[in-house]
C-alpha cells in the first residue's frame, strides 16, 4: 500500500459534537492530499472513540488511553502509527476548509528550509485568531502581553505588540516564532530530529517549546495566510458557551493553572539561561502571582 503524503492527528479529549464536526470537514476533502487521520483520545467519557468507530471508518487509528495524559503526551502516543512524509497536529474544534491542506503540504514542498507553517486561523465570528502566530515569550513581552496588556491598547505597535505580532498584516505571509497547537504542519523528520513535543508540558505551551526546538535546529517557521481553517478555541477547557457548562471546576480550575504552570516550565527549560538571576527570579515570582490571581477568578467567577 502506498504510504500517505500526509499524517493528521487530531486529540480528543469530550468534544464529541466538535470532532464528529472536524472528521466531517476533513472528508470533504480527502481528494486534495493523500492523508490518514489517527485520533488519540484521552480518557473521554462522551463517547467521542465509539463516534470515530461508528461513523469514521477510514479514520487509521484510535488510539485510546485510560487517563487524560495532556496534550504533549497525547499527540507523542501517535508517533508509532505515523507514516505520511508530513504530519499536521490538528485540534478537533477546528473545520479544514478547501484547498488548505494542498497548498501547505504543497508550501512545505517548495520551501525545504522551512520546518513547520500555519494557515490563517479565523475564530468562529471571523476574526483572527490571534495565537496563530505568536512570538516567543521575554520578560519585556511577558510584562507588555500578560500583565499590562499593552497590546489591547496599542495593538499595531511595535513596541508593545509584539507578542501576536499585531503590527504585521494578518494577511501577509511571514516568519514567525512560533505557531498554534490547533494547526501545526511541519514535516516528520524535523519532528524526528527535535524529539517531538517535550511531555514535562501537559497543557500550553507545548507547542511554543516545539517550534523554539525547530528554529533552534536552524529551521523556518511561516505564517501562511492564503488559506485559512476555523477554530472554535477552547472548547476542551470549558472556555466557550457550547462547552462552558459541561466543564466541572476542578477541571476549569486544572486547566487555567496549567497555563501558568507552563510558562514556568518554558522560563526554566528555555529561557534560564538568558537572562540574569534576578531578572529570572523577578520573573518566577511574577508567574507566581499571575497563578494566585488566575485560581481566584476561577474559584470566584466559575
Amino acid at each position: 500500500m502506498k504510504k500517505p503524503k500526509l499524517s493528521i492527528v487530531i486529540l480528543s479529549y469530550n468534544t464529541v459534537d466538535l470532532l464528529r464536526e472536524c472528521l466531517l470537514s476533513l472528508k470533504k476533502v480527502r481528494g486534495e492530499v493523500g492523508f490518514e487521520v489517527i485520533v488519540s483520545d484521552n480518557a473521554s467519557t462522551d463517547g467521542s472513540p465509539e463516534m470515530v468507530e461508528d461513523e469514521f471508518p477510514w479514520v487509521k487509528k484510535i488510539i485510546k488511553t485510560r487517563i487524560n495524559i495532556g496534550f504533549a503526551a497525547g499527540n507523542n502516543r501517535a508517533r508509532e502509527y505515523v507514516n505520511g512524509e508530513f504530519v499536521l497536529f490538528l485540534n478537533p474544534d477546528t473545520i479544514i476548509h478547501k484547498d488548505t491542506l494542498k497548498k501547505c503540504r504543497q508550501y512545505l514542498d517548495n520551501h525545504k528550509d522551512v520546518g513547520a507553517l500555519t494557515c490563517k486561523i479565523v475564530l468562529p465570528t471571523g476574526q483572527l485568531d490571534k495565537d496563530a502566530r505568536r512570538s516567543f515569550i521575554t520578560p519585556w513581552i511577558g510584562l507588555t502581553h500578560i500583565y499590562l496588556k499593552l497590546d489591547r491598547i496599542f495593538p499595531k505597535s511595535k513596541l508593545f505588540a509584539k507578542y501576536w505580532y499585531g503590527y504585521v498584516s494578518p494577511n501577509t505571509e511571514h516568519e514567525v516564532d512560533a505557531l498554534q497547537g490547533a494547526f501545526f504542519f511541519t514535516r516528520r523528520a524535523v519532528l524526528d530530529q527535535v524529539g517531538w513535543f517535550d511531555e514535562d508540558y501537559f497543557l500550553n505551551a507545548e507547542d511554543i517549546d516545539l517550534s523554539w526546538k525547530i528554529k533552534e535546529k536552524g529551521w523556518k517557521i511561516f505564517y501562511y495566510p492564503n488559506v485559512s481553517i476555523t477554530h472554535v478555541k477552547g472548547a476542551a477547557k470549558g472556555k466557550t458557551k457550547r462547552t462552558k457548562q459541561n466543564v466541572p471546576l476542578k477541571e476549569k480550575l486544572k486547566y487555567r493553572l496549567a497555563e501558568v504552570d507552563a510558562m514556568e516550565v518554558f522560563v526554566k527549560k528555555r529561557l534560564w539561561r538568558n537572562y540574569p538571576l534576578a531578572l529570572n527570579l523577578l520573573v518566577l515570582t511574577g508567574i507566581k502571582l499571575l497563578r494566585f490571581i488566575r485560581a481566584t477568578k476561577v474559584i470566584l467567577l466559575g
